[in-house]
């Protein structure tokens, strides 16, 4: 088998990891989207609450949470798949650190801009809606960025739970030709071609919404 052919089996596994990437992160928006809009609320116990959410996930390995979730809660009569198990760890742990990005980025929405538009006839609702939140997420690009890259590095985890993604393809491709420097070599190319394909695509989303008159120093 020469190199080339233990890239193609890599890469079948390459489809896997894009979908388990794009599911998580569509959870830690989710999630991270949520627990921002919930924190503006001036209700004590809401307010606590998501304070331990943000403490307790952003402290938990990932790793460890995974296990808790796929090995942890069948003993409470949960079964949950593969799949959703990592989608649902890393739906939370990172959901936990967008949470603080959305809610440090709705702080650097300029107030006063917000009130002019109540001030024009906009409710509370429409204000957020076509005011905030836009601006929020425009500030919050480069933070959201991070985050979905470092959840890209997160799924190699997947072949503990038995996913077949492009680590667990590797594992199992290592004791059958015994070549594990060319097999690994090649785990880092697939990543590496994956990581540079969203860095693109993020790069460009990040232009196509920058404010108008923000460098990146000034940001």
């Amino acid at each position: 088998m020469s190199f080339w052919d233990i890239l193609a089996v890599l890469a079948a596994g390459a489809g896997i990891t894009l979908l388990l990437s794009v599911a998580c992160m569509a959870a830690a928006l989710a999630v991270g989207l949520a627990v921002a809009l919930l924190s503006r609320s001036r209700w004590a116990p809401v307010q606590r609450l998501l304070v331990g959410f943000t403490f307790v996930f952003r402290g938990i390995p990932v790793l460890v949470l995974l296990f808790l979730v796929f090995f942890g809660l069948p003993g409470l009569g949960l079964r949950v798949p593969p799949f959703l198990s990592l989608v649902l760890t890393l739906g939370l742990v990172s959901g936990a650190y967008l949470a603080e990005i959305f809610r440090g980025a709705m702080n650097a929405v300029n107030r006063e801009e917000v009130l002019a538009a109540e001030a024009a006839g906009m409710t509370r609702a429409q204000g957020f809606t076509y005011i905030l939140l836009p601006q929020m997420f425009r500030f919050s690009i480069p933070g959201m960025i991070n985050e979905f890259t470092a959840i890209l590095k997160y799924t190699p985890f997947a072949y503990t739970v038995g996913i077949p993604e492009i680590m667990k393809r590797a594992m199992s491709l290592t004791p059958v030709i015994l070549r594990g420097l060319e097999v690994y070599l090649a785990v880092g190319i697939v990543y590496y071609l994956i990581y540079k394909a969203c860095v693109v695509i993020f790069s460009a989303l990040e232009k196509r919404f920058r404010i108008p008159g923000l460098s990146a120093q000034e940001r």
